[in-house]
């Protein structure tokens, strides 16, 4: 027997054959000198053209196998494709140094690649590979080469050195057990369809995978990253064990699904689901979240090379609204900078970028594009039960500012005829120790709170959460994070505002009877803890625990001196 190990992405133990996909290899996209430019150009329009019909009809036949939210992938390789700045770059190429149209591609592409691979931001660097796909997608097209995964008949474990999203998507999931790649990246549009495709996965597996073991009885277990190779009776029992208490349990957090998020003593909460961006969407519909409580807007930003357009991110909004209405769907204004770097927008380098010029400070210096996308996000509020939320907030100035930006919007709607609806509930996020402070004040000028306790700790603690040498000392159970909290839920129900949490505590299983007797009206996680989280709730007794309130916890003892 021969253990493998890699990343596991998406859990489940399954035992089946190792078929490894061998990717038909491209031609090298070699520098071939050209005096026709006009023609290749012309070759490189007609891919391109092919290409975006393609991904239409990707997209399309994706939507009932994995949604219309996990869809959105291949339509933003149809952004890419129709990206004006990647085909100027293209013809450039072409032009300026007389070259075949496979070589400007996959040079153009390279270019791009290496933008997203230079972004601090993890999930950005990851759509590195996205821009190889439809390098590789042109090339095809350019070299007619076809496309896909041929599966034997039978049901396999798939082995590949990588796969791409193009590939994955037309994988025939009755036919694949498992995936199991050598490279990949747990941010990857791969490794989010496997999830969305409920296929057991193990990534980064690396040199280790090699296609000599091609047809060997093989068992993985996506839960801890392993493949076993040619397993013993031993190995077979143990993970044949743990399959089926992997399934008892799933079906216990399965019969959660259709029922209110209430405790033994009848206190209500509701428990939503946070996603990075429209492709996640499908997750949380198939865990039954109340709603979504926090939709970063900004992956829209960060996914394009320009600004997105307001019939953009008004298509974005309505993808997420519509499927779930009548649930609730908070959407999160612009929130780059610190660690979530756009180079179109040009900002300057900060010493200390957490605590720079980020979020609403760049909506409100530079309204042009605030203003496009509180268009957008009202004209959407028609498609579903949208709400607002506004990042980074330190002032009762930077309320009345933003009041004043959503009354123009407004107004120009209605002298537009444009139908959109007055009474969405509109947010601040609690996320700064300023914002804590003047909380009972902040809490008359808006609907609701959402308290970010990921920046809320760092900045209580002044403990840069992106530095590993502080890891020690970045305490989220802090008593300091968590009387903050309880400080926030009562100023807010003063004032007769509904409060949640969206950051990481909102999911930590051992908070949640604490964050009950406080009062949190909402709680909003990953897809993956909302059910974990209703189960939790559901067998709470508030009022056996309210006598535990934080108030009443001793202070935390001094240091050794």
């Amino acid at each position: 027997m021969l253990t493998l190990s890699g990343r596991g992405i998406y859990g489940g133990i399954v035992m089946g054959r190792l078929f490894f996909h061998r990717r038909q290899r491209l031609p090298a996209a070699k520098k071939l000198s050209i005096q026709d430019t006009a023609y290749e150009i012309e070759r490189f329009w007609g891919a391109q053209t092919q290409a975006v019909s393609q991904m239409k009809e990707i997209y399309q036949s994706a939507i009932p196998t994995m949604g219309q939210k996990n869809a959105m992938i291949f339509h933003a390789h149809r952004l890419i494709l129709e990206d004006t700045d990647f085909t100027n770059t293209v013809t450039r190429i072409i032009c300026d140094e007389k070259v075949n149209a496979e070589y400007a591609v996959r040079k153009a592409c390279r270019i791009f690649s290496r933008t997203f691979e230079a972004m601090e931001d993890p999930y950005m660097r990851a759509r590195s590979s996205d821009v190889q796909d439809i390098s590789d997608r042109l090339i095809h097209i350019l070299t007619n080469r076809p496309v896909h995964v041929e599966l034997p008949h039978y049901p396999v474990i798939l082995a590949a050195e990588d796969l791409s999203p193009s590939e994955t998507v037309h994988l025939d999931k009755e036919k694949v057990l498992a995936l199991v790649t050598a490279g990949g990246s747990p941010l990857s549009h791969t490794a989010i369809l496997a999830k969305n495709m409920d296929i057991p996965a193990v990534i980064g597996v690396g040199k280790q995978l090699q296609a000599i073991y091609d047809g060997a009885v093989a068992i993985v277990n996506g839960f801890q990253g392993e493949i076993f190779l040619d397993p013993d009776a031993h190995t077979i029992s143990t993970m044949m064990e743990k399959k089926q208490t992997f399934l008892q349990k799933r079906q216990e957090l399965d019969e959660q699904i259709g029922k209110e998020s209430i405790t033994l003593d009848g206190q209500k909460i509701q428990i939503l689901a946070n996603i990075g961006n429209a492709s996640h969407l499908n997750s949380a519909l198939r865990a039954d979240a109340d709603g979504i409580g926090l939709f970063r807007s900004e992956f829209l930003y960060l996914e394009s090379h320009q600004f997105p357009s307001e019939e953009q991110q008004l298509e974005a909004y309505r993808s997420v609204l519509e499927p779930m209405s009548p649930r609730k769907v908070i959407i999160r204004t612009l929130d780059v900078g610190a660690d979530k770097q756009a180079s179109y927008f040009h900002l300057p380098h900060e010493q200390n970028p957490a605590m720079g010029y980020r979020a609403i400070r760049i909506c409100l210096t530079q309204p042009e594009i605030f203003h496009t996308q509180l268009r957008a996000l009202y004209r959407a509020s028609v498609y579903g039960n949208l709400g607002i939320l506004f990042p980074m907030i330190t002032s009762l100035e930077e309320i009345a500012a933003i009041k004043e930006q959503v009354a123009q919007v407004q107004q120009e709607l209605e002298q537009e005829n444009i139908p959109f609806h007055r009474d969405i509930e509109l947010g601040i996020m609690i996320e700064t120790p300023a914002a804590a402070l003047i909380s009972d004040q902040l809490a008359k000028e808006v609907d609701f709170f959402s308290i970010g306790t990921n920046d809320l700790t760092q900045y209580l603690l002044a403990i840069d959460r992106q530095n590993p040498l502080l890891e020690h000392f970045y305490q989220p159970h802090h008593l300091a994070v968590l009387r903050t909290i309880e400080l926030v839920t009562k100023n807010a129900h003063k004032s007769g505002i509904w409060v949640g949490i969206c950051g990481e505590l909102g999911g930590d299983l051992s908070l949640t009877e604490t964050f009950l007797a406080m009062g949190i009206d909402e709680l909003s996680v990953s897809s993956s803890l909302v059910l974990p989280l209703r189960k939790k709730v559901r067998e709470t007794n508030v009022k056996k625990i309210r006598k535990k309130t934080l108030s009443n916890l001793p202070p935390l003892p001094c240091p050794p001196r």
